[in-house]
């Protein structure tokens, strides 16, 4: 009994106690004492001391610290960032709220950007909490052990990596497959940096070595540091001679994670879901036309992670017995991490500079939401051999100039970009997978054969001669007609196919109900006209109406 309805029970029973005579004090202080639990003399002491009223329950009522200008200014960083949690969301405030309003998305008095900047993570969270959505979805392992180069390439140790040096990358693959791991279909190849988080993916046709070391030729162009080492697990897609080779050959160190330790590789698997199952989903794509569209949506993909997606990294863990405590850094993104690092040149730090003043999150996302529509209506449905929507032109390109660099080819920028909802937000809240189900098929065929199929006739006669007639009495009929024919195990098939004939036999006795009614009832009490009158009776009139 909680402490409330105690003190209710006190005060519906003391005022009877103390009007009782002693044998009767004694029956009602002994049921208090059993309902409530309380020792006998504390009980006597309760119901022979005055009655109190509980005391109504403490409401703490606080002026809004943060007004609706603030609020709505959070709300349009939270879905520039595609709706990060507030750890991550409010340390980046400082280098979003600028970018917002150099392009014209917020345009804030001192005292809202004061409030802004200064708001904390867990006011945020209450802030956001009314709009927060969802996920959840889990893809299949197409990695397969390579039998050979395992004493080659080394198991990785600390003395081969420096995992505060950016250009160390883990990689792994991400199979499109759809749930199905037969067939031809697209991969995904991630490589996160461990110190900077720096994460780049790219599409491949299949997972051949030649495509893989192809893919990291084109990788060395792309990220901003140099490519010091890579460290894979042991599916045979890395394990190979070709890219054993190739990292001999480039000076590239090759580690290896450990057998059937997949949390060796922690920072690309995390982003393999944060990012490429978050963005790409879960379906299933196939062919050339598929592996463009994709390498547009990861061309605005790369950007939006890499300037705009802030992360935050675990500095310290402490144990005590079972309580484990973490401590992390501030979130930053990986641009600002690599900007720190100081391992790139003045002049690629200048370009970068440059790249993320020019870059608009909004319009950012918003090409990003048009090249993700672009590509979700490749998705090949199981049991179709078409995809969802099939396409009739070329696949939807990136386009730079929509962001604020670079230059456009093709459409013009305005073309791009929907129109902006209330407030400037971007079109959608949350860009996020959007799982591709196939058309439901009716199940309208038999698995085995029907045991009730050469008795159907005698079945329909009885239930004719009588409707009321259980399905289990029909079945002991039939037992006792066809002995040994018919285990105890059918009788649920039979109550299927005498339900089956009810809902039938009912529908049949509606349509005749109906017939005889549409005969015998006048037009006029039906509600309908069955042939044209004349529009001047009013009473015809009305009725048709």
């Amino acid at each position: 009994m909680s402490y409330r309805a105690k003190r209710e029970l006190l005060a519906q029973t003391a005022p009877r106690y103390q009007e009782a005579g002693h044998q009767q004090k004694s029956v009602i202080l002994n049921e208090f004492v059993a309902a409530t639990g309380y020792a006998r003399k504390y009980a006597i002491r309760l119901l022979t001391s005055p009655v109190v009223a509980p005391r109504p329950a403490i409401t703490r009522s606080r002026e809004r610290r943060y007004g609706p200008e603030v609020q709505a200014a959070l709300r349009l960083a939270w879905e520039a960032t595609n709706c990060i949690c507030a750890k991550r969301l409010v340390p980046f405030l400082p280098e979003l709220v600028p970018v917002l309003e150099r392009h014209g998305h917020l345009t804030l008095a001192d005292e809202v950007r004061t409030q802004l900047l200064a708001i904390s993570p867990a006011p945020a969270d209450r802030v956001l909490s009314p709009i927060r959505r969802d996920p959840a979805l889990r893809g299949i392992s197409t990695t397969r052990a390579g039998t050979l180069l395992k004493h080659q390439i080394p198991v990785r140790t600390c003395t081969d990596w420096d995992d505060a040096q950016p250009g160390f990358f883990e990689i792994d693959l991400v199979a499109h497959c759809g749930g199905n791991a037969e067939g031809a279909y697209l991969y995904t190849l991630v490589l996160t940096d461990v110190a900077t988080g720096w994460t780049e993916c790219l599409p491949l046709l299949n997972k051949g070595q030649h495509g893989v070391v192809q893919a990291m030729t084109q990788v060395r162009q792309l990220v901003p540091m140099p490519l010091v080492g890579i460290d894979s697990d042991n599916g045979k897609e890395f394990l190979n001679n070709e890219l054993l080779d190739y990292c001999e050959r480039e000076g590239i160190t090759f580690t290896r994670g450990r057998a059937y330790k997949k949390n060796d590789q922690c920072f690309v698997e995390q982003k393999n879901g944060a990012i490429v199952r978050h963005f790409i989903g879960y379906d299933r794509y196939e062919g050339e036309r598929a592996y463009r569209q994709l390498t547009e949506v990861y061309r605005a993909l790369r950007l939006y992670v890499n300037f705009f997606q802030p992360s935050m990294k675990l500095k310290e863990k402490t144990r005590d017995g079972s309580h484990v405590q973490r401590r992390y850094d501030a979130a930053q993104t990986p641009f600002q991490r690599l900007l720190t690092a100081e391992v790139v040149s003045d002049e690629q730090q200048a370009r970068l500079a440059a790249l993320f003043a020019g870059l608009d999150p909004v319009r950012l996302l918003r090409q990003l939401d048009r090249l993700q529509d672009a590509l979700w209506q490749l998705a090949v449905v199981p049991r179709a051999s078409e995809p969802v929507h099939a396409p009739t032109t070329a696949p939807v390109a990136f386009h730079g100039a929509a962001c604020g660099f670079g230059e456009s080819v093709g459409t013009g920028a305005a073309d791009l970009e929907p129109p902006a909802a209330e407030g400037g937000a971007p079109a959608r809240q949350k860009r996020k997978y959007r799982q591709t189900k196939p058309d439901p098929v009716p199940h309208t065929w038999r698995t085995r054969p029907d045991p009730f199929a050469d008795v159907s006739t005698t079945i329909a006669e009885r239930l004719e001669a009588n409707p009321e007639l259980s399905a289990k009495q029909l079945f002991r009929e039939l037992q006792a007609d066809h002995p040994g024919r018919f285990p105890d195990v059918q009788l649920r098939t039979l109550q299927r196919r005498v339900a089956e004939w009810r809902a039938k036999a009912i529908l049949t006795f509606h349509d005749q109900w109906l017939a005889e009614d549409r005969l015998q009832t006048p037009p006029d009490l039906r509600g309908m006209v069955d042939e044209p009158a004349d529009a001047g009776t009013p009473e015809v009139a009305h009725a048709a109406d």
